[in-house]
C-alpha cells in the first residue's frame, strides 16, 4: 500500500484529504489497557461491549460539539487493539486516527533486547520494521494505517530504550513523512532533550509536538521549544490531578498574546476507559477529563478573554493539519485569515 499520498492523512477508515480534517483533537486515547493484565487479571469495570457503546455514544456528543477527528495515541505499551476500536470506528461520524510508536515508561520487552543487531538473536531492528509496516501496510494484520508516531521520555530523561525508540521513530518518519509526537516530562523542561534527539536525527521539528508541554507554566521554555520549530502540546486540558486547568489556560493565554497561535495544539489525553485510571476513579476525582473539556470549558474562557474565531480555528484546525499532512497550509498566518 506504500505511505500516505501527499495531501492525506491515513484513518481507521481510509484516507482522507487533509483539508477535510476539521476540528480535530490531536492527543486522546479511546481504550488504555494492558494485555497481559487483562489476560489474567481482568478489570472488574471492564465490559467489551459496553466500553465500545460508550465510547460510540462519547464520539456522537464530540460530533455534536463539532468535532470532526479524533487521534488515538495508544501504541504498544498502552494495549493498543486497533480491531477493537475500529468497532468504534465504523459507527461513529468521527474520523479516528491510529498511532505507532512505542510508550517506554517501564523499558522495552525483553524481545528487543535480543532481536536487534548485535543482541543475541540479532537481525534488524524490529522496532523499524513495526513502524514501517503500520504505516505503509496496516497494524496486527489489518488495513488500518497509522498516521502518527509516538515516543515517550519522562521525569528520568531519555534512557536507552526510549532512545532506541526515538531512533526508530524518526527512521520511519524520514521515510514516510508521518509526523511524531512525544509524551514529555515538562517539571524537567524534558521537551529540550527530546528536540535536541531529534535534531541530531534528522527530524524536521516543525514535524515534532512535544507532548504535555501545556504542563509546564515556563514561558521562556516554552517559547524555546516553539521556537525552534515544534508544536506545544496543551494536550491534557481536564486532566487536573497533575496540574490545575486554571494554570493551564493562564500559560495558554500568555503565550497566544505573544504571539505563538500557529503553535499550539489543544486536546486532552483523555480516554473512555483506561485500566490505569478507570471509570470510577475519573468521575469521582477529575470529572472534567473528558474529550468535551476544550469546547465546553476552554473555548468558551478564550472567547471571553477577547480571542478572535480566526485564532480558535487555527488552533482547533489549521494547526493539525498542517501537522498530519506537510504539504497543506504552509502559511498559518493566511489561514487565520481564510478561516479554514
Amino acid at each position: 500500500m506504500g505511505s500516505p499520498r501527499a495531501g492525506t492523512v491515513s484513518t481507521f477508515t481510509g484516507e482522507v484529504p487533509a483539508d477535510q480534517l476539521g476540528t480535530t483533537l490531536v492527543h486522546e486515547h479511546v481504550f488504555v489497557g494492558h494485555p497481559e493484565l487483562d489476560l489474567n487479571w481482568p478489570h472488574p469495570e471492564w465490559n467489551e461491549e459496553e466500553a465500545l457503546d460508550r465510547a460510540v455514544a462519547g464520539f456522537g456528543r464530540l460530533h455534536a460539539l463539532g468535532v470532526r477527528t479524533v487521534v488515538d495515541l495508544t501504541v504498544p505499551g498502552l494495549g493498543r487493539d486497533v480491531r477493537r476500536v475500529l468497532r468504534v470506528a465504523e459507527r461513529t461520524p468521527v474520523r479516528l486516527i491510529a498511532a505507532t510508536g512505542y510508550y517506554t515508561a517501564d523499558g522495552l520487552p525483553q524481545f528487543f533486547r535480543t532481536h536487534r543487531p548485535g543482541g543475541l538473536v540479532g537481525g534488524p531492528d524490529p522496532l523499524i520494521e513495526m513502524f514501517l509496516r503500520d504505516i505503509r501496510e496496516g497494524i496486527a494484520g489489518t488495513r488500518v494505517r497509522a498516521g502518527m508516531l509516538k515516543v515517550f521520555s519522562d521525569s528520568g530523561g531519555i534512557t536507552p530504550d526510549s532512545e532506541r525508540v526515538f531512533a526508530a521513530a524518526a527512521h520511519a518518519h524520514l521515510e514516510t513523512g508521518v509526523p511524531l509526537t512525544t509524551h514529555s516530562h515538562a517539571e524537567s523542561r524534558g521537551g529540550t532533550a527530546q528536540q535536541q534527539l531529534l535534531a541530531r536525527l534528522g527530524v524536521p521539528l516543525d514535524r515534532v509536538v512535544i507532548g504535555h508541554a501545556g504542563d509546564s507554566e515556563d514561558l521562556d521554555y516554552l517559547m524555546s521549544l516553539a521556537d525552534a520549530g515544534s508544536f506545544l502540546g496543551f494536550d491534557r486540558f481536564g486532566m487536573e490531578h497533575v496540574v490545575p486547568d486554571a494554570q493551564r489556560f493562564r500559560t495558554l493565554c500568555a503565550l497566544l498574546s505573544r504571539g505563538y497561535a500557529d503553535r499550539i495544539l489543544l486536546s486532552h489525553d483523555a480516554a473512555f476507559f483506561s485500566r490505569m485510571t478507570p471509570p470510577s476513579w475519573r468521575s469521582r476525582t477529575v470529572p472534567h477529563w473528558h474529550m468535551e473539556t476544550v469546547h465546553r470549558r476552554v473555548l468558551p474562557q478564550l472567547r471571553a478573554a477577547g480571542f478572535a474565531e480566526p485564532v480558535l480555528r487555527m488552533l482547533m484546525i489549521g494547526n493539525p493539519r498542517r501537522l498530519l499532512a506537510n504539504d497543506v497550509a504552509a502559511d498559518p498566518a493566511a489561514e487565520i485569515e481564510e478561516g479554514t
